[in-house]
């Protein structure tokens, strides 16, 4: 993953790049990781006007210019109701 101010390229297992637009960053104690949410640029909203977001935890490398993405586990549940909040907060208070 290499990241600019608020866009990220993510490089999948096929190493196909895909510009994404990052949401937000958060730290989380409870797990010991960073975590970034995004989304791809360009992407379409659904029926309900609305985009699929990702989430992936993140190892920045030394000088803050790139990192690694590390996928979270599928049945990683109390991880995913974590973010689940975060996400929900962040958008709650992007709306006000």
């Amino acid at each position: 993953m290499e990241h600019g101010e608020k866009n990220i390229t993510v490089v999948d297992e096929e190493g196909n790049e895909q510009l994404c637009e990052v949401l937000f960053t958060f730290d989380s104690e409870e797990f010991g990781k960073s975590y970034v949410l995004y989304y791809p640029i360009g992407a379409e909203e659904d029926e309900d006007g609305e985009i699929d977001i990702h989430a992936s935890a993140f190892i920045p490398s030394d000088d803050n210019q790139d990192g690694e993405l590390i996928p979270i586990e599928p049945d990683a549940d109390e991880e995913w109701e974590m973010i689940e909040e975060m996400l929900n907060a962040f958008l709650a208070e992007e709306e006000e």
